[in-house]
This record gives C-alpha cells, structure tokens and sequence, in this order.
C-alpha cells in the first residue's frame, strides 16, 4: 500500500468514527417504599417513605435491523419484564432496609442496588436513576464511564 492509499484509509477510519450514532432510551418506573438511615445525623434517620422513581437507561450503537422491534435498540416492554419482578418483589410497598440487605438504603446505594440486580439481565444498560424526591436524585452506573443523564 503506498503513502495516499494508507493516508485515505486512516482518513476514512476516523471519519467513520466521528459519524458513529448512539441512542439512548429511558423506562421510568414508580414505587412506594419506606427507609431509615440509621447513621444519619438528622430526621432521614427516622422511619419514613417515598413516592419514589426509577429510571432505567439502556444505550445501544445499532438497532434492530428487522421484524417487530425494528427500528428500536431495545423494546420498552423488555425493559419493563426484567424490572417488574424487582418492583413487586423488592422496593414496591416494602421497607427497602429489610428487603434489599441494604443497612443504609441511601438512594445512591439502592441505585447501585438495582444496577447490580439488572446488569446481566438488559443487554446495554448504562446507568439506573433513583429520585427519592421531586428535587433529590442519584444516578449510578458502573464501568461506562461518566454518564450524564439530562
């Protein structure tokens, strides 16, 4: 190959790279639960509750190619038949200190708690948001870097 042929490749290599797509999607999921955080140093130490949310966020460089999810990188619904049983086994109406092993569910670590229970589970998923409040959010990932979710 000689010098012009081998500068085009290297200048169609970054060129491709710069034009790379990614996408990324968000299902969002509601859940009524109480904690305590026993080591804190004022009135979240006490028993109290949330109308909590969690976001799951799943990122992908293709998408399905054919068929019924065509178009998608991932079916919402997907997403939703993997988290289902977490909400209604675990965080739903439940006091999170006793049903996730958590001795200080913060919503960090109840973030990273649902990441963790879901990693193997959704192909392509980057980060887990938890709000505890309208006003107080966590957002966890693990591995991918920085991730910021708007």
């Amino acid at each position: 190959m000689n010098s012009n042929e081998e500068k085009n490749k290297i200048s169609q290599v970054r060129r491709d790279e710069s034009n790379s797509e990614s996408w990324t999607i968000g299902k969002e999921f509601r859940f009524e639960a109480s904690h305590q955080l026993p080591n804190h140093d004022g009135k979240c130490a006490r028993l109290h509750g949330h109308s909590w949310r969690c976001t799951i966020y799943v990122s992908g460089n293709r998408l399905i190619y054919s068929g019924a999810k065509q178009g998608m990188i991932m079916d919402y619904d997907d997403i939703k038949k993997y988290v289902k049983p977490i909400m209604d086994n675990y965080l739903d109406h439940y006091h999170l200190n006793d049903t996730t092993g958590l001795a200080n569910p913060t919503s960090e670590a109840i973030a990273q708690w649902i990441y963790e229970k879901l990693e193997t589970e959704i192909p392509g998923l980057i980060a887990v948001r938890v709000d505890e409040t309208c006003t107080s959010q966590c957002v966890y990932s693990k591995g991918k870097g920085n991730v910021l979710i708007l």
